[in-house]
């Protein structure tokens, strides 16, 4: 996979898509450049991801999209922009359970990732969804509505088939869905960072 562009360019891509992003911050590093989700929903930004000439979309059944936040010790920066250090896709972790993974990769030094992160990083580079190495984003988490704890599932990027309630015209499309957290597939992986910066 080609290297990320560097942050410059991932900033005048976003503008050019007309994502309204304020000035990029002095000194800042990093690999990916992540926009907030209180400057701009996720779901804003699902829309233009683009393999192919299909556009991405949000699954129908994730209309609570925007009660996702950082999941419980992921700390996001408290600013507009931000950026990612080296995201990995987690391939290694195919077939196995958020979970069963998520302890373990905090467990060597990495965090969670998003799912602002991984749209940013579909955006930036749309090549790193491929059929059967798609992934998990575990870092978004919805608080279990009614009771202490977490909602069940976890949104994920992957590529529609095209079939059921996607329709075929959004086939090979990108796509923001979700899975449980305690299931396994074999063409999920599980994202993660090694850290986030502001400057």
């Amino acid at each position: 996979m080609r290297p990320l562009p560097d942050l410059t360019a991932q900033h005048r891509r976003l503008a050019e898509l007309g994502v309204p992003v304020p000035h990029l911050p002095p000194g800042l590093v990093g690999d990916l450049l992540v926009v907030h989700p209180r400057l701009v929903p996720v779901a804003d930004l699902v829309p233009l991801l683009r393999r192919g000439d299909r556009p991405g979309f949000v699954v129908e059944d994730l209309t609570d999209l925007a009660e996702f936040g950082p999941a419980p010790g992921v700390e996001v920066p408290d600013t507009d922009l931000y950026a990612v250090h080296a995201p990995e896709r987690g391939d290694e972790h195919a077939d196995r359970s958020p979970d069963e993974v998520d302890p373990q990769i905090r467990a060597r030094g990495r965090d969670l990732m998003t799912a602002a992160e991984g749209v940013a990083w579909v955006l930036q580079q749309p090549e790193v969804l491929e059929r059967n190495h798609c992934f998990m984003t575990t870092g978004s988490r919805r608080p279990r509505a009614g009771g202490p704890g977490l909602d069940a599932r976890v949104p994920a990027l992957w590529i529609s088939n095209g079939t059921g309630r996607d329709g075929r015209d959004r086939k090979d499309a990108p796509k923001l869905g979700w899975c449980w957290a305690g299931n396994r597939h074999t063409w999920l992986g599980i994202a993660s960072v090694a850290g986030r910066s502001t400057a």
